[in-house]
């Protein structure tokens, strides 16, 4: 049988979510864990790796597994087995032709800014913390350049080992809530590093640095090194993935409002 299944998580203690052998990843705990439900060893393949910091909100993977358990016992048995920084959301049977990466329409990050001059206690680690002023207005003045099926190459990061850099942004929502600004970028997939240089571009543009039309002069040079720098990764959030209709897969139907 093949499953899908959905990983909530807290990245700060891991390396990310690939599998290393030097180092913590959520890839390894999710394996150990269904592994001990299926009694057998389980591979996993997920919808897009995060770096190490980031968090999941709605990561979706798929396995196989010839064991006789049901969706209750893979959700329940397997959260028995993860530490508290990671939790099973939801699982279900799928077709096998689904795909946890390939079948994926649209992949949606938030990243989170507390935007003030003192420094958070409460939030370390689940925010940015930006203590300059920023104009919101300006930065999705910027952001609405990036709308669109284009070559993304002045926001991919030296290590990324995608064949090209085209890529679709669908939309960019960016909106103050108080001390609070959240960035919502929503594409067809996404290059290393992407949404965290494009975050640490936008802060150019938000503290007046860099005028709106910077980014039009970004997508055209195709310069990683005249961007700005890789914001932090303790801000961004990997809320939710999109597939065809047909897989009948549970919505992750983040508020907009939602902060941490």
């Amino acid at each position: 049988m093949k499953y899908a299944l959905c990983v909530e998580y807290d990245g700060t203690d891991y390396c990310g979510w690939q599998r290393l052998s030097h180092a913590p990843s959520v890839q390894e705990e999710v394996e150990k864990s269904l592994s001990k439900v299926a009694n057998h060893s389980v591979d996993i393949v997920c919808a897009g790796r995060t770096d190490s910091g980031v968090h999941g909100i709605g990561q979706v993977i798929h396995f196989e597994s010839d064991s006789d358990r049901n969706d209750k016992a893979w959700l329940l048995g397997g959260n028995t087995n993860l530490p508290s920084s990671i939790s099973f959301q939801w699982v279900k049977t799928v077709n096998d032709d689904f795909h946890a990466r390939f079948s994926a329409l649209e992949r949606r990050y938030r990243y989170i800014i507390l935007n003030r001059k003192a420094r958070p206690a409460l939030l370390h680690q689940r925010v940015t913390w930006f203590h300059s002023a920023l104009d919101e207005r300006k930065m999705q003045k910027a952001a609405d350049r990036l709308i669109g099926e284009m070559d993304y190459s002045s926001f991919r990061a030296s290590g990324c080992q995608a064949r090209h850099a085209n890529r679709e942004i669908k939309e960019i929502k960016i909106t103050r809530y108080g001390d609070y600004i959240t960035i919502d970028i929503c594409a067809n997939a996404f290059l290393y590093h992407m949404v965290r240089n494009i975050v640490g571009s936008l802060f150019e543009v938000g503290m007046e640095k860099k005028s709106p039309e910077w980014f039009t002069e970004l997508l055209a040079i195709k310069d990683r090194t005249q961007a700005g720098v890789t914001a932090p990764a303790c801000g961004l959030y990997f809320v939710s993935v999109s597939y065809p209709k047909k897989y009948q897969l549970p919505e992750n139907n983040l508020p907009q409002e939602f902060i941490i």
